[in-house]
C-alpha cells in the first residue's frame, strides 16, 4: 500500500470497489503509528477498537451509505471528546478523565464511519508553540527528531507526517494547527471563527479557538472541512452560511512585503516567500503590494486576550468537579494543591497573566485596549480584502527549532506565532502551504506560506493552495 501518497480520495475509491477494506487501511496506519510512536512521540494514545470501527465502515459500504469519510483513518488533538475516550489536554489535571459524550465534530465525523486511529500529543490545555509543554513528553519533529514539530497541534502534524495518519484534526488558537504544519510539511487549515462547532473541544481562548485539518493536500483538508463546517446548536458562536458565493477563477493575491521587516526571519524564509509569490504570478494572478498597519500590534494583543480567557476557562479545574483532587487542610488548600500540582508552568504563567489583566485597575488599561487594537486589525484586513482576494504571508519566522532552545525564554516563543495570530484575531480563514525546504540547513525541513482570505472564504483558500500545490481542482 502506498502510504505516502494516499488521499482521501483515493483510499475512498479503493474501498469502493474492494481493493482495500477500512480494517487493513486502519490497521497499516497503526502499525506504522506503533513502530514511530516511541521515537516520534505523536501519540498518547492508539485506540484498541480500531477493528470494531471499521466493522461500521464496512456495513456502510456494504450497504451503499458510504460517504468519501467513510472508513478514512483520522488522529485526533488530545482536547477534542470523543465519548469513551480518554481527553487529557495533555495535563495532569485531566490524565485520568474519560469523556462521557462525543463533540460535535466527533459526532459527525462517526455519522461518515471515519476512524478514530488515536488522540494525539499537543501542548497542555493548547498553550505552546513547540509541543514541548505536554505534561507526559515532547514530541518530535519526523523530518529531524532533534527538532520540535510546532504546537500545540504538534502531535496531529508529526502522526500525518510520519505517516501515522491519513489526516488529522487540531485546534487554533493563535497558530496551533497552521505553525505545525508549516513544520511538519504539511497542509493546515484554521477556518473561520464559528464556522466548526467548539462543542467538546476543552477551551483555552474562546473568542479565538478553532478547530481545523492537518493534511497533505488541499483536497484532504476541503473534504474535512466541508463535512465539518456549519451552525450547531450546541454551540452559540458556530454559524456557517447555507448559501456560499462562487470563486472567481482570476483571483487578486496581496503581498504586505512589510511584514518581511519584522525581526527575526531566516534567510530560507524570506527567500521562499518571495519564491512563492513568484510562482503564483507565473500561475496568472495578478499581485499587489498592500499594508495591513496594524498587524504589528496583533501579537501583543493576542497575549493580552488569550490569557484573560484562559483564566477564566480554566477556572473549573478546581478537583472538585472532575480530574485531579489533592487534599489540603480546606477546601481553599485543595483549589491551590490541586492546580498547583496539576496544572504546568506554562499554564499558571498563562492564567497568572490573565488574573492580572483582568484584576481591578487593570482591565480597562489592558484587556479593554486590547479589544480596541483588535477591531483595528480586523478593519485592516476587511480594507485589504476589498482590493484584493487573497493574502499572503510566511506562516512562520524561522523552520523548525531544536528542542530546548527556546524554552527558557517565553518571549522568544511567542514571537513564533507573529505570522500566524492575526488571522485568529480578525476571525478570518487562513492555510499554510508546503512551500519548499530550508536550503541553509541542508534542505532538510519543510517551510511553509500562509494564505488569508475573507470571512467564509474558504473556497478561495483552497483554489488557491489546490493552484500553488499543482493539485487537480475540477471536482469541487
Amino acid at each position: 500500500m502506498d502510504i505516502k501518497n494516499l488521499t482521501i480520495r483515493k483510499a475512498s475509491e479503493a474501498m469502493q470497489k474492494g481493493d482495500l477494506s477500512p480494517k487493513d487501511l486502519a490497521l497499516s496506519y497503526k502499525k506504522i503509528a506503533e513502530e514511530k510512536n516511541d521515537t516520534i512521540h505523536a501519540y498518547l494514545e492508539i485506540f484498541s477498537d480500531l477493528e470494531e470501527q471499521a466493522l461500521l465502515a464496512e456495513k456502510k459500504i456494504k450497504e451503499g451509505s458510504a460517504t468519501l469519510l467513510t472508513g478514512i483513518p483520522i488522529a485526533t488533538k488530545d482536547n477534542i471528546l470523543i465519548k469513551g475516550h480518554g481527553a487529557s489536554a495533555a495535563s495532569h489535571i485531566l490524565e485520568h478523565f474519560v469523556s462521557p459524550y462525543d463533540s460535535t465534530v466527533a459526532s459527525k465525523l462517526k455519522a461518515h464511519g471515519a476512524i478514530f486511529l488515536g488522540r494525539t500529543n499537543m501542548d497542555e490545555f493548547a498553550m505552546g508553540s513547540s509541543t514541548e509543554n505536554s505534561a507526559f513528553g515532547v514530541t518530535r519533529n519526523p523530518y529531524d527528531t532533534t527538532r520540535v514539530p510546532g504546537g500545540s497541534s504538534g502531535g496531529s502534524a508529526a502522526a500525518v507526517a510520519m505517516d501515522g495518519a491519513l489526516v488529522a484534526l487540531g485546534s487554533d488558537t493563535g497558530g496551533s494547527v497552521r505553525q505545525p504544519a508549516s513544520f511538519c510539511g504539511c497542509v493546515g487549515l484554521k477556518p473561520t471563527y464559528g464556522s466548526i462547532s467548539r462543542h467538546g473541544l476543552i477551551a483555552m481562548g474562546s473568542s479565538l479557538d478553532q478547530i481545523g485539518p492537518i493534511t497533505r493536500t488541499v483536497d484532504d483538508a476541503e473534504i474535512l472541512f466541508e463535512a465539518l463546517r456549519g451552525t450547531d446548536p450546541m454551540d452559540s458562536t458556530s454559524f456557517y452560511p447555507t448559501k456560499r458565493e462562487s470563486v472567481k477563477e482570476k483571483l487578486r493575491l496581496g503581498v504586505p512585503r512589510h511584514l518581511l521587516e519584522t525581526g527575526g526571519l531566516s534567510e530560507d524564509v524570506i527567500k521562499n516567500f518571495n519564491e512563492s509569490v513568484s510562482r503564483f504570478e507565473s500561475l496568472g494572478y495578478e499581485t499587489l503590494d498592500i499594508t495591513l498597519p496594524n498587524t504589528e500590534y496583533a501579537l501583543a494583543v493576542y497575549y493580552v486576550l488569550m490569557p484573560a480567557e484562559v483564566s477564566a476557562n480554566l477556572a473549573r479545574f478546581d478537583g472538585v468537579k472532575y480530574g485531579f483532587h489533592r487534599n489540603g487542610e480546606n477546601l481553599f488548600e485543595d483549589y491551590i494543591y490541586t492546580r498547583r500540582e496539576g496544572f504546568g508552568k506554562e499554564v499558571r504563567r498563562r492564567i497568572m497573566l490573565g488574573t492580572y489583566v483582568l484584576s481591578a485597575g487593570y482591565y480597562d488599561a489592558f484587556y479593554g485596549k486590547a479589544n480596541v487594537v483588535r477591531s483595528l486589525i480586523r478593519k485592516d484586513f476587511e480594507d485589504a480584502l476589498k482590493t484584493v482576494d487573497v493574502i499572503i504571508t510566511p506562516t512562520t519566522p524561522t523552520p523548525a527549532f531544536k528542542i530546548g532552545e527556546k524554552s527558557n525564554d517565553p518571549l522568544e516563543m511567542y514571537l513564533a506565532d507573529v505570522f500566524t495570530v492575526p488571522a485568529n484575531i480578525a476571525g478570518i480563514p487562513a492555510i499554510s502551504l508546503p512551500s519548499g525546504m530550508a536550503e541553509n540547513l541542508g534542505g532538510k525541513l519543510p517551510l511553509g506560506i500562509q494564505l488569508l482570505s475573507g470571512l467564509y472564504q474558504e473556497g478561495v483558500l483552497f483554489k488557491a493552495g489546490k493552484d500553488f500545490l499543482e493539485e487537480n481542482h475540477g471536482r469541487r
